[in-house]
């Protein structure tokens, strides 16, 4: 039983999510899916990054992001981003700070949603 609620809860973050991307991309005009589909792969290779990569780059990036009182977070975030575009295709950002106007709209957006794009409870 514990399994299956596992499984919806992921299933369910995968469609906020891709809601999210979908709606974040309208928003923005340097950011480009070319459908429903990409965008709800986009959150579920955007869920799997953040449960493998971003970890790594956040202990490694530490000082400097104590420093910068967590902004450069958003420098990983679009960072995150940019891996993701160039792993899907159908996903486009036209540039870096698109990338992290990308990732502030979408972590809005996730938040209103009460969603977020990592599997952690």
């Amino acid at each position: 039983m514990e399994n299956s609620n596992a499984a919806s809860s992921f299933l369910v973050k995968i469609l906020l999510g891709g809601i999210s991307v979908l709606i974040a991309e309208f928003l923005i005009p340097g950011v480009h899916v070319d459908n429903f589909m990409t965008g709800f792969l986009l959150a579920a290779v955007i869920i799997l990054i953040n449960l493998t990569i971003k970890p790594i780059l956040i202990v490694l990036t530490l000082p400097i992001t104590l420093i910068t009182l967590g902004l450069f977070l958003l420098v990983i975030n679009a960072a995150m981003l940019l891996l993701a575009a160039k792993i899907i295709p159908g996903f486009e950002v036209d540039g870096f700070w698109w990338a992290v106007l990308f990732a502030i709209v979408l972590s809005i957006i996730n938040s209103l949603f009460g969603n977020k794009l990592d599997s952690s409870k």
